[in-house]
């Protein structure tokens, strides 16, 4: 079982982000929980994701999948999914499978909430 700590952020113009912060490995054991996870956030609370990822130390292809999987969920939504805070050990699985071009990431936290607005625009 993944540990998954969930907040909320609401920025200056209204828009609602959940803030996923899983802890520990994600792989093909734990990747299905986070994609669950994934999907109620943004079905049923916002579809404005910022995805911390301090705390994976270990991430393999499943657990890829399931990122990819909620960013396309987002992007169907017409609403933003970003990753922030990539553990160095993890980052490496980003650059050697060029999947660090495919995300949008942030070094922090704060970086990956600024600029996210709502997808309703007037």
């Amino acid at each position: 079982m993944i540990q998954i700590e969930q907040k909320n952020h609401i920025t200056a113009d209204g828009t609602n982000i959940v803030v996923l912060a899983p802890a520990g490995r994600l792989d093909i054991t734990t990747a299905w929980q986070f994609r669950i996870k994934l999907q109620e956030s943004i079905s049923k609370v916002t579809p404005n994701l910022v995805v911390s990822l301090s705390q994976v130390n270990f991430i393999d292809s499943s657990g890829l999948t399931s990122l990819v999987a909620g960013m396309r969920d987002a992007d169907k939504a017409k609403a933003s999914f970003r990753i922030c805070n990539v553990h160095p050990e993890a980052k490496l699985v980003f650059e050697v499978t060029m999947m660090d071009s495919v995300f949008a990431i942030f070094d922090t936290e704060k970086e990956a909430l600024n600029g996210v607005t709502s997808a309703v625009a007037s």
